[in-house]
């Protein structure tokens, strides 16, 4: 039996099949902008023809798949979402608009605020007011409800977000709300705030629930269409969507919570970062992955991704826990410009898939990262893909001579201004994940994996004085290979504010334990692995507003008082974090959290590869690096274990290329990837 992870990017659609042996078979397809499924199959035929058997025939053999979607992501960022109405505490609609008296750059006064995904118009007040300590002020009021249900079905609204204040305290008022939406209106999306971000803090909780109301629709559409043409291709089993924080959960479940989906995407290669950690035995990765339209930068730090609770998005604040990642607009279609006062920029504007760069013949007339690349002659045209596609020297280079009249120099500079500006853009983003956040990026290794970043990747290490470099031979697919590697993941959060001096022990080991059983009972029926839990809690110091994740794992529940235990670890978690404690002030307890987590069976290893003598060079190709040099070009496949390639060099595969630049040396290691050291400035 085999597993296939499929990862939609803007341009490409990856796919990848790992046998019980771990055996991994690569393809790529043209992503499908207008319906993604579509690339879906069209990747999974490519799959079928590289493993010599037919579509039916691959998914009779297939006993999972997962799948990384960018549709909430991209609806949210083109505003291609619901038509989204919102019901709320009377004299509580503008919430979404007043957000918290802030913006992102809270000095620009000539920043125009984020405009709501909810107009004015279709955000309506119901009588009813829950207090904040559960108890009912005001019952809620079945006139005023109807009323508001009859405005927004004469609206046309196709999903209902319902925020009440402190619903995270009694959710009576939503629920009741909820089953009176969806009787008046039967097709609509529901999404309660009790069930999607049952916690303090008011605008957070209204902006993700109507988020979760504004992409839903449209994931459970791409969902049900992908299914169901899986299914008349003839598959059975199980399809897992991976999730913003690493795990993965059912369609149904990512449905339900189609806000935990909006960073899908990268997230897959920030779990397949995770699993090469371990693989290589390093423990501190810098994951750069960059593909055709963005590079999602992260770290890995003693092995574990970070945890973000609070992600913008496209304007649009997002406060479920998530992966913290950061992404530019820098990628393989990102488009060359040049401002009035005849400055080169590159991005965040991207070709995407289609027309696509210049060079892939489409009709796209811009210059890109991607021809640039071309016009240095890192990339050959003949043998783009194994040769499957065919990269158009004429119209690359036709971009790149508009571009570089706009800089008043020849073609050659102007390719090497771009490729120059992009790399120096995505070491910025590095140093905003590493440096900015008090991390010395000299202690990491950079995981170079997507399908433009070999061509960038020692060059941005340089940037930052980073000394080696990890290629992956399934670079160009590790986001997909990735999701593979992940367990089923269901996390569960509760308000439980309370200075620990006076909090009982007792309440809150039995609010951790009905969570923990709240969390198992969303593990599918037919799940039957081991479950491992873990705790967690949201601290803060009693004068702060702003609160510190606490992982609460092993601790002695069973102690007389465990809560000095809990006390000192938030203590020794702000001292990492900010270099101090207060241990005089009162610690509050904002949120208890639990992730329950179902293991799925370990991805199997990668095969070593066998042994035999170093393969020579299979071409030389003239390149551009400040002036053009004759550079031996590498199979990637056909590498020997231990052999050394010396920059400068090609080393490129079907799906991914890697430039060795003068000093850098790669080795190639037991699994076939390429660990380089890369010298300093």
């Amino acid at each position: 039996m085999i597993r296939i992870g499929v990862d939609v990017g803007g341009t490409f659609t990856d796919l990848v099949a790992v046998d019980e042996a771990g055996r991994s078979t690569l393809a790529k397809a043209a992503s499908t902008p207008a319906d993604p499924s579509i690339g879906v199959i069209d990747g999974l035929v490519r799959l079928a023809e590289m493993l010599s058997t037919d579509l039916p025939g691959l998914l009779q053999q297939t006993d999972r798949i997962v799948h990384g979607t960018t549709v909430a992501t991209n609806a949210l960022l083109e505003r291609k979402g619901a038509k989204v109405g919102l019901l709320t505490t009377d004299g509580h609609r503008d919430v979404i608009e007043m957000r918290e008296g802030l913006k992102d750059d809270r000095y620009n006064l000539r920043m125009p605020a984020p405009e709501p995904l909810v107009p004015r118009a279709r955000r309506l007040g119901v009588k009813e007011r829950m207090r904040a300590d559960g108890k009912v002020g005001l019952a809620l009021d079945r006139r005023s409800l109807d009323r508001a249900i009859a405005i927004l079905k004469k609206q046309g609204v196709d999903s209902v977000a319902v925020c009440y204040l402190h619903a995270y305290r009694d959710p009576r008022h939503e629920r009741t709300t909820g089953k009176a939406v969806k009787k008046a209106m039967r097709s609509a999306y529901v999404s309660l705030s009790s069930d999607v971000f049952p916690q303090i803090k008011e605008f957070q909780r209204v902006s993700t629930t109507v988020i979760n109301a504004y992409v839903g629709p449209i994931l459970s559409s791409y969902l049900k269409r992908l299914e169901k043409r899986l299914k008349d291709a003839g598959y059975s089993g199980p399809v897992l969507i991976i999730q913003s924080h690493g795990g993965v959960t059912p369609i149904d479940e990512a449905v339900r919570l189609a806000a935990g989906s909006v960073l899908s995407g990268p997230a897959g290669g920030v779990a397949g970062s995770r699993y090469a950690s371990s693989l290589i035995g390093t423990e501190n990765l810098i994951p750069f992955d960059m593909g055709g339209t963005s590079t999602d930068i992260s770290l890995i730090v003693n092995g574990e991704p970070s945890l973000a609770p609070d992600r913008s998005v496209g304007g649009q604040r997002v406060a479920l826990n998530s992966l913290d990642i950061v992404s530019l607009g820098a990628g393989g279609g990102s488009i060359g410009r040049v401002d009035a006062g005849g400055l080169l920029y590159v991005g965040p504007e991207s070709a995407g898939a289609e027309p696509g760069p210049a060079c892939y013949g489409q009709g796209g007339l811009a210059a890109t990262v991607t021809d640039a690349n071309l016009v240095l002659g890192y990339l050959d045209a003949g043998n783009f893909l194994g040769g499957r596609s065919k990269l158009d020297s004429g119209a690359a280079e036709a971009a790149l001579d508009r571009l570089a009249k706009d800089l008043k120099v020849d073609r050659v500079a102007a390719a090497a201004g771009v490729h120059r500006v992009v790399n120096t853009n995505m070491a910025e983003g590095l140093r905003l994940v590493s440096v900015r956040r008090g991390v010395d990026p000299r202690r990491f290794a950079l995981l170079s994996f997507g399908g433009a970043a070999g061509l960038h990747a020692t060059d941005v290490a340089r940037q930052l004085d980073l000394t080696r470099v990890i290629v992956p031979r399934i670079a160009a697919v590790l986001s997909a290979w990735g999701m593979l590697a992940t367990d089923l993941r269901y996390e569960v959060a509760r308000t439980h504010i309370g200075d620990t001096r006076r909090l009982s022990t007792a309440a809150l080991k039995a609010l951790y334990e009905e969570m923990a059983a709240e969390g198992r009972a969303r593990l599918p029926a037919t799940f039957d692995g081991p479950i491992r839990i873990h705790y967690a809690a949201d601290m803060r110091y009693g004068e702060q507003i702003f609160e510190v994740a606490v992982p609460l794992d092993g601790v002695d529940w069973s102690a007389e008082d465990p809560m000095p235990e809990i006390v000192e670890r938030f203590h020794q978690r702000h001292t990492e974090l900010y270099t101090y404690a207060l241990r005089d002030q009162e610690v509050v307890l904002v949120n208890a959290r639990v992730a329950v987590i179902g293991v799925l069976p370990d991805l199997p290893k990668e095969p070593t590869l066998p042994e035999r003598s170093p393969a020579p060079a299979s071409a030389r190709r003239r390149i551009h690096l400040g002036d053009w040099v004759e550079a031996p070009v590498h199979d990637f496949d056909g590498l020997a274990r231990g052999q050394a390639i010396d920059g400068p060099a090609i080393v490129e595969s079907a799906t991914t290329t890697v430039l060795l630049r003068s000093g850098d040396r790669a080795t190639v290691t037991p699994e076939g990837w390429l660990d380089i050291a890369v010298p300093r400035r």
